[in-house]
């Protein structure tokens, strides 16, 4: 069976965006990479087997804070390409009119440079790239969820 690309479907059914990711402000991709990256987390602890909903909640709590993030982040920046570190840095660098309630300032603007990316490389159809990254993070942080 041959897997569509989930982008590819929403276009399909919705219509194409008129912008490129490379048009999108960085907080802009960064509101979409954090919906990406939560939906990768959730599915990995959805995975890890049947359980209470508030157990799945704590869990991925746990990995998506801006603090866990920051950490990830931190692990991944050698493997970046100079387009991708490029929109790290915009991202990290953007100034919102919000933060986090339970983060520094600091682990805020790295997640939010994290999410960026992660949004720059979902609009691109590069998912792979977006996981393998991920994946990367957690082992080298240990922040991998394996059990509930």
């Amino acid at each position: 069976m041959e897997q569509n690309d989930f982008l590819e479907s929403v276009e399909k059914y919705f219509g194409s965006s008129k912008l490129k990711p490379e048009q999108y402000s960085s907080l802009g991709l960064a509101y979409i990479g954090d919906g990406v990256y939560d939906l990768i987390i959730r599915t990995i602890v959805i995975d890890l087997g049947n359980g209470k909903v508030k157990n799945f909640h704590r869990l991925t709590s746990s990995v998506v804070k801006a603090e866990s993030q920051a950490k990830l982040v931190k692990e991944i920046l050698e493997l970046l390409t100079e387009e991708e570190l490029a929109v790290y840095r915009h991202g990290r660098n953007a100034k919102s009119a919000t933060s986090a309630k339970n983060a520094s300032i600091i682990d805020y603007r790295l997640a939010t440079g994290f999410e960026a990316l992660l949004g720059y490389l979902y609009l691109k159809h590069q998912m792979d790239r977006s996981l393998f990254l991920v994946k990367y993070g957690l082992e080298k942080t240990g922040q991998l969820p394996t059990r509930l």
